[in-house]
């Protein structure tokens, strides 16, 4: 069975809530999803805004090896003509060999919304496949509200198609555009559109009822052959069928070759470029390539894993580029502690007394609100320092933070207060103790500084970290005398690392998470 794949990020999934793609990202994305091996790039609609018409000008120097670029756009207006249409014109001068025409499928659509009778819909439909067809261009008929339509006047919207038919187009898409369809629905329909069609049947899911992947697999199994959707399941709405999950479905459950076992490994990487293009965070939770898709908490499952990698993961990860997290909790066993371990080159008995006590120390620990599962180097901290042979770079010995409100000047400031940290802190190097004071804006941002000024005397490497989140979690309701919780997130401009800090003084919480930062880094690098 051969499947194509048809992908509209740069359309659909553009109209969700939040992405604006540029013209560079769009052509860049372009590339990537070509390197994937998708058959069909939708680039958007080149009669509806200016940023458009520029793509399709740019794509025509693209060398594309894998995919044809395809041109969205709608049929002729309402008892206007074809050749007369600036949409249509403007669908030929973009340049594609494929367009794909919206047409509506649902009665009540076509005369509520579009305000027009049902047999003009149909002529608007069938004049616009000639026309374009005429110009040599291929046509993908996108029948839009078809499921919807189809449970409301079945005749009609079959209608639609087999004008469509009649008249030229290459491939009938059959669109659940309000996400309401359940699978078996989808499947019914299908098998009623073959018995008055021999063209070729695509799907078009959106996810507005959570089954858009199902919906899309249904239709497959029903006798589709082109599959539509979007990297990640962006889209308007609840988004739209997520390729991320159809392509592996397609490839690995159902045995379809629709790309290549090269191109899949690839899936996971494409997939975070376009999340990064569309700044977006990503959702760590997305089957196949989200970073949460193939992690492990609990201590059974990894003891599991460690016998079996397919006792608690559906597929290898590496089929689609992704990789196996074994997370640290007070929900681990020995074993998340001996295979962290292991990564980290700290080879751990798997039944011995080491691993049982780090174990323990992290269970208490978490108790007391530290949380190692999103604080990977703090964990590695704790292995490290249960080593006989290990040596902490510096030792902290004592700190101080002062935070002042000062009256400025009236005559320059209006009187206004201004709030001043100053921050102390004590650390000993080779036996050495550095005393250092800064001031900063707020009094983390003060200790952050003392502590680097005391540290850069000896190790001045330390001047490439920057830290770049920060977030303190409440972790009880006593209210001021609450226990916090500090995550910091820290870069050297190449790696990212996250450490964690818990106190009842958020100063102090932050402090242990400072120190655990700057000495990861020195461990790496020393």
């Amino acid at each position: 069975m051969s499947i194509q794949l048809y992908d509209t990020t740069l359309r659909d999934g553009a109209q969700r809530e939040g992405i604006s793609f540029s013209v560079v990202d769009k052509l860049n994305i372009t590339r990537k999803l070509d390197e994937l091996g998708v058959h069909f790039i939708e680039g958007g609609w080149p009669g509806s805004n200016p940023k458009d018409i520029e793509f399709f000008n740019k794509a025509r120097e693209l060398k594309l090896k894998n995919t044809k670029l395809v041109a969205f756009g709608s049929t002729r207006r309402p008892n206007g003509k074809a050749e007369d249409d600036p949409i249509l014109e403007s669908l030929v001068n973009a340049g594609t060999k494929v367009v794909t025409l919206v047409a509506k499928c649902s009665a009540r659509q076509v005369t509520r919304v579009l305000e027009t009778t049902l047999d003009e819909n149909i002529n608007m439909i069938t004049d616009s496949i000639k026309y374009l067809r005429e110009k040599g261009i291929s046509v993908f008929i996108d029948a839009e509200h078809f499921f919807d339509g189809f449970k409301d006047n079945r005749k009609y919207a079959l209608d639609v198609l087999k004008a469509s038919d009649k008249a030229g187009a290459n491939c009938l898409v059959l669109c659940d555009t309000n996400g309401g369809s359940l699978p078996d629905e989808i499947a019914e329909a299908i098998k009623a559109v073959r018995e008055v069609t021999t063209l070729s049947i695509g799907i078009h899911a959106h996810n507005d009822s959570d089954l858009a992947v199902a919906v899309s697999m249904a239709a497959v199994q029903a006798g589709a052959v082109q599959v539509q959707g979007t990297i990640n399941g962006y889209g308007e709405r609840c988004g739209n069928a997520n390729l991320c999950s159809i392509i592996p479905n397609l490839k690995i459950k159902m045995g379809i070759n629709c790309i290549s076992n090269e191109n899949l490994t690839k899936l996971y990487e494409v997939a975070s470029y376009i999340n990064e293009a569309a700044n977006l965070n990503p959702n760590p939770s997305l089957p196949y390539v989200g970073t949460s898709a193939f992690s492990h908490k609990a201590g059974l499952h990894v003891s599991g894993l460690s016998k079996w990698s397919g006792s608690y993961q559906h597929i290898d990860p590496a089929l689609v580029g992704n990789k196996s997290r074994m997370l640290i909790s007070e929900l681990s066993g020995r074993a998340n502690i001996v295979h962290r371990a292991g990564e980290i080159g700290v080879p751990l008995p798997p039944k011995g007394k080491e691993a049982q006590k780090l174990l323990e120390k992290v269970k208490d620990l978490e108790s007391r609100g530290f949380q190692y599962e999103n604080a990977e180097a703090s964990f590695d901290l704790l292995v490290h320092r249960a080593q006989s042979s290990y040596t902490s770079p510096f030792e902290l010995v004592d700190f101080m933070v002062v935070v002042e409100s000062r009256r400025r000047s009236s005559t320059l400031h209006n009187g206004n207060e201004a709030t001043i940290s100053e921050a102390m802190v004590k650390v000993k190097v080779d036996g050495e103790i550095m005393h250092m004071v800064a001031e900063g804006n707020g009094p983390v941002n003060a200790l952050d500084r003392a502590l680097r000024k005391a540290l850069l005397q000896f190790y001045p490497q330390l001047s490439v970290i920057e830290l770049v989140d920060y977030k303190v979690r409440i972790l009880n309701s006593l209210s001021t005398e609450s226990q916090v919780r500090v995550l910091i997130e820290s870069t050297d401009g190449a790696d990212h690392w996250r450490t964690v800090g818990s106190s009842v003084n958020i100063i102090e919480a932050s402090w242990l998470a400072l120190a655990d930062s700057l000495e990861y880094w020195l461990l790496k690098h020393k």
